[in-house]
């Protein structure tokens, strides 16, 4: 089922009418902020020598389904796009939102993520981190896909069965 939104607080309340789920994988970039006071007419330029914007924050989405009670799906996935110091960047990400695993990658404009074929991730969670050759974004998201079904039939979790990490201090 497709549900169509156009706002973060309509993409909210689909993701929330929607549970309970096993999984919830929360890949949307979402913007942080939206206009606080929205213009239902064009604004015109004439007269105005500036133009000023108050901004007011969105949702956020992944801490809310994260945040769930009872109601919170079994996994919850986050995506985390840096653009430098990524692994450290997106372990805080998953500490902060409360979500199980982080999938985080270079977004730079060095690394080629954007408008590429291929992608290079890490998939953190509580035991540590894996990280995944360059792939095609397909791949990746078969891996993730194996990933999550091996999750919910019981497996170990993904970064310490696939990295032989222990989840101990010297393998963070």
């Amino acid at each position: 089922q497709v549900v169509e939104v156009e706002t973060a607080r309509q993409m909210l309340e689909a993701v929330e009418a929607a549970l309970p789920v096993d999984v919830a994988v929360c890949a949307a970039a979402v913007a942080d902020w939206r206009v606080a006071a929205p213009k239902a007419q064009k604004m015109k330029k004439e007269g105005a020598r500036a133009l000023r914007l108050d901004l007011a924050a969105n949702p956020d989405i992944l801490a809310t389904l994260a945040a769930a009670g009872e109601r919170r799906p079994r996994l919850v996935v986050g995506f985390a796009a840096e653009t430098e110091k990524v692994i450290e960047h997106a372990r805080a990400k998953r500490a902060r939102k409360g979500c199980d695993w982080i999938v985080a990658n270079d977004v730079s404009p060095t690394a080629g993520a954007f408008g590429g074929t291929e992608n290079a991730v890490h998939l953190i969670d509580e035991n540590g981190v894996e990280s995944w050759p360059r792939l095609s974004k397909d791949e990746v998201a078969r891996r993730l896909a194996a990933r999550i079904a091996d999750a919910l039939a019981g497996e170990s979790a993904p970064a310490a069965k696939a990295s032989g990490t222990t989840g101990r201090k010297a393998d963070r």
